[in-house]
């Protein structure tokens, strides 16, 4: 039997991953948007995590949104199940699924079905691992791993002591087994480091006119969020409550903010480069929607 075709959409942040796959599926009609992003699934994080809007969204239908509340806690399991049920009811209408987001784990364990170890969280050892510094929380990974081969992102805290969290729990890493299910079209979006940069000070600058620093003042006052969560939701929201306690200023929180997004993109470039098989483009090139819409159509063929 022929495997179901997927059209996957990945790449750094800010190089319009959304503004192209709501394109790619008007040009297809039969097309639905799966996003994987890890953070967009919680609600009310809209402007802080650039979630797209139901106007951009022009009528095309999109999932793995909106799912929980931000106190909630979601694995890259529970989004493996979840949004493999809807990746399975979209090829089974006959309609093309479209993967898009930066989150690269999402996405290689959505198309591979790759099976995490269910491990509970230990709530007692992540407060304790949060203290440290990821230089202190490699090391320790270092010595409870034994030097055996892993795929842990060494410079992700979080995913550090999700690790730590795993080995001592099961006493090592289990092996992923990855699955050939789907026949797979990567589209890749970057752009040299200039043009990234100008970006990402650029979204941060909109973000901010419409109103992502009132966004989450409005959280907190309705209970929604609290200071220790937006911590450790990181980037925008490590920020903000900063600035909303007068850690740092304005022009600070923008400088601060800048670096951490631009570090995060050059690690989402690392993770993807890995990928032999991703057709990368560049943003700046006026026929980018021309030519990965050609592609795609010769791979639907």
């Amino acid at each position: 039997m022929k495997k179901p075709k997927v059209i996957v959409i990945c790449g750094p942040t800010a190089t319009g991953k959304s503004d192209l796959a709501v394109s790619i599926a008007k040009h297809l009609q039969k097309a639905e948007v799966i996003s994987t992003d890890s953070r967009q699934i919680y609600r009310y994080l809209d402007l802080g995590t650039g979630k797209i809007t139901r106007d951009e969204m022009q009528s095309i239908p999109h999932h793995m949104l909106d799912l929980i509340t931000p106190f909630n806690t979601y694995t890259v399991d529970r989004f493996r199940r979840e949004a493999g049920q809807i990746l399975t009811d979209i090829c089974n209408r006959s309609n093309t699924p479209i993967l898009c987001g930066g989150t690269g784990l999402y996405i290689e364990a959505l198309i591979h079905d790759l099976n995490f170890p269910d491990v509970s969280i230990n709530q007692t050892l992540r407060d304790e691992l949060e203290t440290k510094t990821v230089d202190e929380l490699t090391s320790q990974f270092h010595e409870l791993n034994k030097d055996k081969p892993h795929n842990v992102d060494l410079k992700n805290k979080r995913k550090i002591i999700r690790a730590i969290e795993v080995i001592q729990e099961l006493g090592a890493i289990p092996p992923l087994e990855k699955k050939d299910i789907y026949d797979v079209l990567y589209i890749g979006l970057n752009g040299s480091d200039t043009v990234l940069q100008e970006k990402i000070k650029n979204r941060i600058d909109t973000r901010i006119e419409k109103g992502m620093i009132q966004e989450s003042e409005d959280l907190l006052r309705q209970g929604a969020l609290t200071h220790e969560r937006m911590q450790t939701l990181g980037l925008e929201y490590k920020f903000i409550s900063d600035l909303l306690q007068k850690k740092i200023n304005l022009e600070e929180f923008k400088r601060r903010l800048f670096f951490a997004i631009w570090h995060y993109a050059k690690r989402q470039r690392t993770w993807f480069k890995r990928n032999k098989d991703i057709h990368w483009f560049d943003i700046q090139d006026t026929d980018l929607l021309e030519k990965t819409k050609s592609l795609i159509t010769q791979f639907l063929k």
